[in-house]
């Protein structure tokens, strides 16, 4: 017997991954247009979301059951689609402990918690090696995480965490603390250059990364990571949605570049 929501709009990437992921896809009849994991659910699943705004006419046609959002910032949807009488559930997880949690209360709610449960501590074991892996590097980094250029906006908490766990330190620790992106703007570009990161990782949502404009910013020459060359892009779908993609491959391609950055030859 089916338990659980039959008819599931995702308005954001992370539900679509986790429901494939637990092998739920059918019951999604609606995704976000910014969907790429897994690739198949773009050819699979109308669109009917960005991540500010979505088709509430198209939703509505499609009769969902059940409709899955993120943060403060689907408010509007969400009540919109609330006062058409749809159920909404809003998730507001930014931590690498909340996204395990979230696998297993989205495996819960759809009727599969024992499968949930299972993929979730396959996620918590990935992490779990990569931190034995980082703990055995001779040194640890400090790491600028760029999540936009215009204005300056620093990493998330569980990206501020997941580059803990592959072995650097986040240079704005307690910005990362901060959920709402306008408080971590910085207002002073020169606080980068203070705090001296060895690497920077940029992951500017939905444009590509540009290191030869970052290393141009002025008085940027003098940090270590711009001096040395360690500017790097990590993809903003696996790595700004909190969802498995950010625990898997994204926390994956954060620990190769500071893996490859700990054990270069001293000069």
């Amino acid at each position: 017997m089916t338990h659980g929501p039959r008819r599931i709009v995702c308005l954001t990437e992370e539900p679509t991954e986790t429901l494939y992921a637990l092998g739920e896809q059918d019951r999604i009849v609606g995704i976000s247009g910014f969907t790429v994991r897994p690739a198949i659910a773009r050819k699979e699943k109308p669109k009917v979301s960005a991540f500010t705004s979505a088709k509430i006419g198209e939703i509505l046609k499609l009769r969902p059951d059940f409709v899955i959002g993120f943060s403060d910032i689907q408010a509007e949807i969400a009540g919109e689609l609330i006062r058409h009488g749809v159920e909404v559930w809003i998730s507001n997880h930014r931590s690498v402990d909340g996204i395990i949690d979230y696998v297993r209360r989205l495996g819960a709610l759809v009727g599969v918690a024992d499968r949930a449960n299972v993929y979730a501590d396959e996620l918590q074991r990935g992490l779990d090696d990569i931190a034995a892996q980082a703990a055995k590097l001779p040194q640890r980094p400090k790491v600028y995480f760029e999540e936009w250029d215009e204005p300056l906006i620093s990493g998330i908490q569980w990206v501020a965490e997941l580059v803990r766990i592959a072995g650097g330190d986040d240079i704005f620790p307690e910005r990362a603390a901060e959920s709402l992106a306008k408080q971590r703007i910085l207002e002073d570009p020169s606080e980068v250059v203070r705090r001296a990161p060895d690497i920077i990782l940029g992951s500017w949502c939905g444009k590509k990364f540009r290191p030869e404009k970052v290393a141009a910013r002025p008085g940027w020459d003098a940090i270590p990571a711009v001096r040395d060359g360690e500017l790097h892009e990590i993809k903003s779908p696996i790595i700004l949605q909190p969802g498995p993609a950010s625990l898997s491959d994204g926390v994956a391609e954060i620990a190769r570049v500071i893996r490859r950055w700990a054990e270069r030859p001293s000069t």
